[in-house]
């Protein structure tokens, strides 16, 4: 099994193209190592706006042939779009990120895109078969 986090869309997507190292929780954790990025099923149109001008100002490493696929449209929902290495868990007070927001952040590393696996979600971190590459 592999360990998996839902992250709400365009934020899960700014993770593994636009730079963004950083997922703000308000909660803490021990894990460390490679987890699994799931797109969650729902994004409201308020909640694009408002993540995509917080990229704005972010800094962020938005790779400019990738603005089509960050397209609200294009965004995949609903499955497992990707991994990471959560290397550590930040607190409020340090500058960790442009990204950070806390009250923790879990610190992301490696990000690497996979092809689409329609997957449900689930709070928190939860366990994914062994199924992918």
């Amino acid at each position: 099994m592999t360990l998996a986090l839902s992250i709400r869309q365009p934020w899960a997507s700014l993770i593994l193209f636009a730079g963004k190292d950083i997922e703000n929780r308000n909660w803490s954790t021990a894990t460390r190592g490679p987890i699994l990025i799931h797109a969650a099923k729902s994004m409201t149109k308020r909640e694009y706006i408002e993540a995509m001008a917080f990229a704005s100002f972010a800094t962020c490493t938005l790779d400019p042939c990738r603005l089509d696929f960050l397209h609200p449209d294009n965004l995949p929902r609903g499955g497992i779009i990707g991994s990471v290495i959560l290397a550590d868990c930040a607190r409020r007070g340090g500058a960790v990120s442009p990204w950070f927001q806390g009250p923790y952040g879990f610190v992301l590393r490696d990000p690497k895109p996979l092809d689409f696996l329609p997957f449900k979600g689930q709070l928190g971190f939860f366990d994914v078969p062994d199924v992918l590459p």
